[in-house]
């Protein structure tokens, strides 16, 4: 998941550089929501894995 948003971050900013505004700012969005459910995610999974271990 973090490579999806790390290639949605990628095409926004070559489209910000084409001057394709719309476009850019749509793959950023995708880029931020991808990025926090996989921040969210592995927080999950950490917290799962600490309270097995106990």
């Amino acid at each position: 998941m973090l490579y999806w948003a790390l290639l949605f971050f990628v095409v926004a900013i070559v489209a910000g550089v084409f001057g394709f505004g719309g476009i850019a700012s749509a793959s950023a969005g995708i880029a931020q929501v991808l990025f926090f459910i996989f921040l969210v995610l592995f927080v999950v999974t950490l917290v799962m894995r600490l309270v097995r271990k106990a």
